[in-house]
């Protein structure tokens, strides 16, 4: 009976073990048994046809004319707050006040109507003198990435909008290491010592978040394309704008999110999470929709017309030369 008994045990042990590992993901730099190439085990759609993040290649993108200028609404203002830092083991995440919620929203820029509003924005960063950033352009990376979340507000939750097509809109900042700190990510990084472990703090002051985004002639060179979360359950629900344009970022800034602990178990020392970043995916039959002020490239290269022209004049001065040679 008492082995029967531990038997039982054991079994139940075995089952909460195995519940508990298919519910963990992670990045590769956290644990290569969990990384991205398990994810599809976890949420089947991680392994489809429209995921995200991708390279843009800018010989690849189309002009579209409809994507015009963003308005956003609350962005520019100094919201009362509080807004609250997270540190979810995976990433940093700024929550904005669910009260606020109704006065930080988007529209225009292409995007379905009515609106899409704002609920949280995190960073994804690279090791010390790696990038990290998740998109690229012609295959360059920078050293952090950061995400806004928007969800249509025709959905009553993240939840519902997830199992909608363009129920998610997300716009992608690149951030450019610089010597220099920007102000801007001051109060950010300064609240990181406040999540050394897993888990919530208020942010100090809240700022207006247009700070964080391109300028405003930069606001209007993006690119569009429809993708997923570069998370798991990766569901192809989302609109991505990526920014052309840059926003900087200090190195020591950078450095201060290499410093960010990762999930751990109990009793170990937290080791710092790096690298928290997802491989591109191949873009397959999509398109990448380029704004009228993005920059895009011809499918022969910007140097095509230099090229046909050199070859013009070397093949004229060979007829030249050969006339000369035979006399006329």
């Amino acid at each position: 009976m008492r082995a029967l008994g531990f038997l039982l045990f054991f079994l139940e042990v075995q089952l909460v073990v195995r519940s508990n590992s298919e519910d963990a993901w992670c990045y590769d730099s956290q644990d290569p048994k969990c990384g991205p190439t398990h994810w599809k085990e976890l949420a089947p759609a991680c392994g489809g046809p429209t995921q995200s993040p991708i390279n843009i290649d800018l010989r690849l993108v189309q002009r579209n004319s409809t994507l015009g200028p963003f308005i956003f609404r609350g962005y520019n203002s100094v919201p009362p707050g509080p807004w609250t830092l997270e540190n979810d083991g995976h990433t940093v995440l700024l929550h904005v006040d669910a009260g606020l919620q109704d006065h930080l929203e988007i529209r225009g820029g292409g995007l379905p109507s009515p609106a899409y509003r704002l609920l949280q924005l995190h960073f994804h960063w690279g090791a010390w003198r790696h990038t990290g950033s998740e998109h690229s352009l012609n295959g360059q990376r920078h050293s952090m990435e950061m995400h806004l979340v928007h969800m249509n507000i025709k959905y009553q939750s993240m939840a519902e909008a997830r199992s909608h097509a363009n129920g998610i809109a997300v716009l992608a900042v690149l951030l450019e290491e610089q010597d220099l700190e920007n102000p801007n990510f001051s109060t950010i990084v300064a609240s990181l010592t406040n999540v050394s472990l897993p888990g919530v703090s208020n942010l100090t002051s809240t700022f207006p978040l247009a700070s964080l985004l391109p300028g405003t002639s930069g606001l209007s060179r993006y690119y569009r394309y429809m993708g997923s979360l570069t998370t798991p359950g990766c569901e192809p629900s989302v609109l991505w704008t990526v920014f052309e344009n840059t926003v900087p970022i200090g190195r020591s800034q950078v450095a201060q999110f290499q410093t960010v602990p990762q999930t751990q178990l109990p009793g170990l020392h937290p080791r710092p999470l790096t690298d928290n970043f997802r491989p591109q995916q191949p873009l397959g039959g999509r398109r990448i929709w380029a704004s009228p002020g993005a920059s895009i490239r011809g499918a022969a290269g910007p140097s095509s017309n230099h090229t046909q022209g050199g070859l013009h004049w070397v093949l004229l001065g060979l007829g030249l030369s050969l006339w000369l040679w035979h006399g006329p």
